[in-house]
């Protein structure tokens, strides 16, 4: 009978923090489009390319999974610092890309070679691949990368 209660709280409480998890990154996923840090569009790829020559503005990429740790260590951190926000938003149209489930991470994954997550990529309103940049990345290392030339 011990048995059965100890497994039965053990499981209850890996459901409550998984269940808590979720939450917490979906969270994060509408403070970064809504509150500070990256406003990440949701738009395709064709259509940020299209208003990326409107605003003559490089884009940025963050391809990742779902399941990838370090994606979501950066989606509740570095990304929802203010200030890599205030940089971002105001240098490139910022797009997230999920390589598995959105429509265009496939092509993205295949025309962009990514082999790891979270790459992430710069490209050119004609989709030219600036820079990339593999891995979890820091605040500092998200400002550094983000200086560049057209």
């Amino acid at each position: 009978m011990k048995k059965v209660i100890i497994g039965s709280v053990l499981f209850a409480i890996t459901f409550v923090s998984f269940a808590f998890t979720n939450f917490k990154i979906g969270d994060t996923v509408v403070k970064n489009t809504e509150v500070s840090g990256i406003n990440f569009k949701h738009m395709s790829l064709d259509e940020a390319k299209k208003l990326a020559k409107e605003t003559k503005k490089l884009i940025f990429i963050d391809v990742y999974t779902a399941w990838c740790g370090p994606c979501k260590m950066m989606a509740k951190g570095p990304f929802m610092d203010e200030n890599v926000g205030k940089v971002y938003n105001d240098k490139f149209i910022n797009l997230k890309i999920d390589a598995e489930k959105d429509e265009d991470g496939p092509f993205v994954s295949r025309a962009y070679g990514i082999r790891a997550y979270p790459t992430m990529i710069f490209i050119n309103a004609e989709g030219k691949l600036i820079k990339t940049v593999v891995g979890y990345q820091n605040s500092d290392a998200l400002l550094m990368h983000a200086e560049m030339r057209k």
